[in-house]
This record gives C-alpha cells, sequence and structure tokens, in this order.
C-alpha cells in the first residue's frame, strides 16, 4: 500500500507529456520557419499558437500552487510583461521612429482587454455558477487606485501638456513619467507581497484549505514548470508577430482599421492570463482572477512605459503616448464602472455583462470609427 501511494504521488506530480512537447515543438516550429512562408504555415502556427497557451496556463497553475499567492499571480503577470516589453522594444529598434504610436496601442489594448475582456468573463462566469463571489476590498482597491493613476498619467496626460507638439512628452516630461511609472509599480508590488500580502488572499478560506488537501509539486516539477513557462510565453509572443502580417492582411481584407492589429496580438498574447484568471474563477477564486487581471495591467504599463522612455532618450524616437478623446472616455468609463463594481466586496453577473458591453463598443468603435 504505501508503495502504491508512493507511485500515485509520483504520477500525479509528473507533468502531462503534452504540456512538456507543445512549447518545444513550437520552438522547433519558429527555427525552421523561413522569413517568407505560405498560409499553410500560418495554419500551422496558429494551431501550434494554441497549445502553447494552454500549455502556459499549465505550468502557471504549478508555479502558482507552490509559490502561493499572491506570488503565483505576480509571476506570471511579470513573465508575460516582460516578454511583452522585449518585443515593443525590438519593433522599436528594427523599424525605428515609423512606430512611434507602438507602445501606447500596445497598453491600451491590454489595458482594455483586461479590464472590460478578462474581469468582465470571470464576473460573468463566476455570476452564473455561484451568484455572487467575494473577495478582499483592500486588495482591488489598492490595485485600482495605483492603476487610474498610472493610466492618467501615461496615456491622457501628454494630450494636455505644451512643451510638446501633439501628444506626446518632452524628454524630461518624458523620463519623468517613466521614473513615477516605475515608483508606482514597484510601490504595488511591495504592498502586495510585503506589507499587506492579506490584501491579495482569498477571503473564501475554503479555496485555501482545498489547495492544502493538494499535494503541492515538488521543487523540481516546479522549476522545470517556471523554465516551459518562460519558453512558451516566449514563443506565444513571437508566434504573434510572425503571424501578424497575415492578420494584418485579413484585416485589410476585411475593410477594418489598421489599429485592430494591434487589438488582435495583444488579445493573443494575454491568452495565458486570461484563461488562469477564467479558470480561478470557475473555481470561486475570484481573489485570484483579480490578482492576475490587475496586476498584469500595472505591470503592462508600469513596465512598458519606463523601457520605451530609455528607447526614445538614446535612439533620439519621438514616443507618442496621449491616446484620443474616444479613448479617453472609453478608459474613463472602464475605471469608473469597475470601482463602482468592487465598492461592495461582492460581484454578481450585472457587473461583468456591463463590462463584456464595454469591451464590445471598445472593439466595435476601433473598427467602424
Amino acid at each position: 500500500m504505501p508503495q502504491n501511494n508512493f507511485l500515485y504521488r509520483r504520477f500525479k506530480l509528473a507533468l502531462p507529456f503534452w504540456t512538456v512537447i507543445c512549447p518545444i515543438i513550437g520552438l522547433v516550429i519558429l527555427l525552421i520557419t523561413p522569413k517568407e512562408h505560405s498560409g499553410i504555415m500560418d495554419l500551422v502556427m496558429g494551431v501550434s499558437l494554441i497549445t502553447v497557451v494552454l500549455s502556459a496556463v499549465h505550468h502557471a497553475e504549478v508555479v502558482a500552487h507552490k509559490v502561493g499567492e499572491p506570488f503565483g499571480t505576480l509571476i506570471l503577470a511579470l513573465a508575460i510583461t516582460v516578454i511583452e516589453v522585449s518585443l515593443i522594444v525590438t519593433i522599436m529598434l528594427s523599424e525605428g521612429s515609423q512606430n512611434s504610436t507602438l507602445a501606447r496601442d500596445t497598453v491600451f489594448a491590454a489595458i482594455m482587454l483586461i479590464l472590460t475582456g478578462i474581469i468582465g468573463l470571470c464576473l460573468l462566469v463566476g455570476g452564473v455558477r455561484y451568484k455572487e463571489q467575494l473577495f478582499v476590498k483592500q486588495g482591488v482597491s489598492a490595485s485600482l487606485v495605483a492603476l487610474s493613476a498610472i493610466t492618467i498619467l501615461t496615456l491622457v496626460l501628454p494630450n494636455y501638456t505644451t512643451s510638446a507638439t501633439g501628444p506626446v512628452y518632452s524628454t524630461s516630461q518624458l523620463i519623468f513619467v517613466a521614473i513615477v511609472s516605475l515608483v508606482l509599480y514597484l510601490a504595488f508590488v511591495l504592498v502586495q507581497t510585503k506589507r499587506h500580502r492579506d490584501y491579495f488572499l482569498p477571503e473564501d478560506k475554503s479555496a485555501e484549505e482545498e489547495d492544502a488537501h493538494a499535494a503541492p509539486p515538488s521543487n523540481l516539477t516546479a522549476v522545470v514548470s517556471l523554465l516551459l513557462l518562460v519558453i512558451a510565453l516566449a514563443v506565444v509572443v513571437i508566434l504573434s508577430k510572425k503571424l501578424s502580417p497575415a492578420i494584418e492582411s485579413m484585416v485589410v481584407t476585411m475593410g477594418a482599421p489598421k489599429s485592430l492589429v494591434g487589438i488582435i496580438i495583444a488579445s493573443v498574447i494575454l491568452l495565458p492570463e486570461g484563461l488562469a484568471a477564467l479558470r480561478a474563477a470557475k473555481r470561486n477564486r475570484l481573489q485570484t482572477s483579480l490578482n492576475l487581471a490587475l496586476g498584469s495591467a500595472l505591470a503592462s504599463i508600469g513596465l512598458t512605459i519606463p523601457a520605451v522612455a530609455i528607447v526614445g532618450y538614446f535612439t533620439g524616437f519621438t514616443i507618442t503616448l496621449g491616446i484620443d478623446t474616444k479613448s479617453t472616455l472609453l478608459l474613463i468609463l472602464s475605471l469608473f464602472t469597475i470601482s463602482i463594481s468592487f465598492g461592495a466586496g461582492r460581484t454578481n453577473i450585472l457587473q461583468g455583462i456591463v463590462l463584456l458591453v464595454i469591451l464590445a463598443t471598445y472593439l466595435f468603435t476601433t473598427i467602424v470609427p
């Protein structure tokens, strides 16, 4: 009997074969795909992209189970954001001033997709299954305070400064805002992981008890999952970049604005976070979903702006950060709606529906401006 239990534990802790092989296959496809390739290769890369995203979600959950909350969600958010920033900086350096709005478009799309899409779906699914879900108001409030400040300072304020012409910051202003963004994000991480970690732990202790009964993965399993997670996220981003010409061609054929390409790419990059958050909501762990979603939004803007500012400073590129009036209204509406929704400490299906309607409005007005 003890031997059987030992074998059972070993089998339970082992990583599923497909979660190990899919990132590796995706990496091989990237290496063998020529710069000029056919539509069949695009289809192969698209299928590979989906499998790699699913494996990334699994490895993120393994790592999160090992390190516990809120460190697990923080690791996934940071990993995706660092790779996203690397992609943006690489494109900027390769294409120069032609992509002066790349960082703005990517960050704004990511924030809108997270605030209205990921959180909206989590609230909708949680509301359907459990009617109401609980979370810790102090943690969500801290996230929203930091996110509101950093988004307005980076995406809205440039429209009203006068040192430079247009929706851009002057060099000194850009450096100042980059420092402020980094300070706000680091302060949030300190609060989340050290000073007020209890704000970001589930209020419903049944979820913690359920995790406690499940044996945590071994150190070796956790390390392997972490490495595979990083590889999977890198493959997701690079595959998205390689697929972007095909996506752009499809968007042009549809007659839609080119800005839709950025939204599609951002949604693909955010798929691992979105699926992980959705699965947590299905298990009545809304706090985990919110930690992942709001933490990802903060990491996306808090790390991207400083990186872009450094590139702009040393290359002399003009970085356009200010969003237009329509986008500003949608951003403020999203932040306002979420702040009201999370004011009571519990959520229901209506709040999820409202957020998804705002998402639909954002997408529709992007296609039909």
